[in-house]
């Protein structure tokens, strides 16, 4: 695994962002499974085993503001292309410090490689654990440059009762670090708002370049 990404992911997570000049930086991709874009305020990262030469000529003529350059569709599409690789959605990354103690919930867990969220979350994660409450679900996961990353579920039937809040806060209990990660897509507001009320932080933009 290479250590470049984690550095930026490491340092951003305390508080320390890229110099917000404008620029590109292009590091190798920190496992053969990850390769994306994230951008931060005015300065994005670029994490794929591509020519660096090229990814910026691909910036340069891609037609928007230079500084909004790597999530445009153009762009994508041209790493899409020259990796071979799709991709679901940007979304927004955010971060967490861990907190001691028990959870503020009751859960158990689960322990089945069969188990449909189990089985999903093994597809993009490593050393994935999944713990179910009534009405929820919560998965923890090594992700991106090793990152521990947190998911959740709730049922339609128990929503707006605080439960997604509390699993996305029992992420911050149960994670092995010192800092939980988490993605959302901007569109879902519900699960921004979910995340930002049980403490998560905004850190960047991030599209990830995936394969099947």
């Amino acid at each position: 695994m290479n250590d470049a990404l984690a550095g930026v992911l490491k340092a951003a997570a305390g508080g320390e962002f890229p110099p917000p000049d404008g620029s590109i930086t292009v590091v190798p991709q920190p496992s053969r499974r990850d390769a994306g874009v994230l951008a931060f305020t005015a300065h994005s990262v670029v994490f794929a085993d591509l020519d660096p030469e090229w990814i910026r000529a691909e910036l340069a003529a891609t037609p928007s503001d230079p500084l909004a350059a790597s999530m445009h569709p153009r762009f994508l599409a041209a790493l899409l292309g020259r990796t071979g690789r799709r991709m679901d959605t940007i979304d927004l990354l955010t971060v967490a410090d861990t907190l001691p103690g028990p959870p503020p919930l009751e859960l158990r867990e689960i322990d089945d490689p069969t188990h449909p969220r189990v089985a999903r979350a093994l597809a993009s994660r490593d050393e994935v654990r999944v713990w179910a409450t009534d009405g929820g679900v919560l998965v923890l996961g090594r992700g991106v440059a090793g990152r521990w990353e947190a998911a959740i579920e709730v049922d339609e039937g128990v929503r707006h009762r605080g439960l997604g809040r509390a699993l996305a806060t029992a992420a911050r209990h149960l994670t092995p670090d010192g800092v939980v990660w988490a993605q959302q897509a901007p569109g879902n507001a519900r699960s921004v708002r979910t995340f930002q009320a049980a403490g998560y932080r905004p850190v960047a933009s991030e599209a990830l370049l995936v394969t099947d």
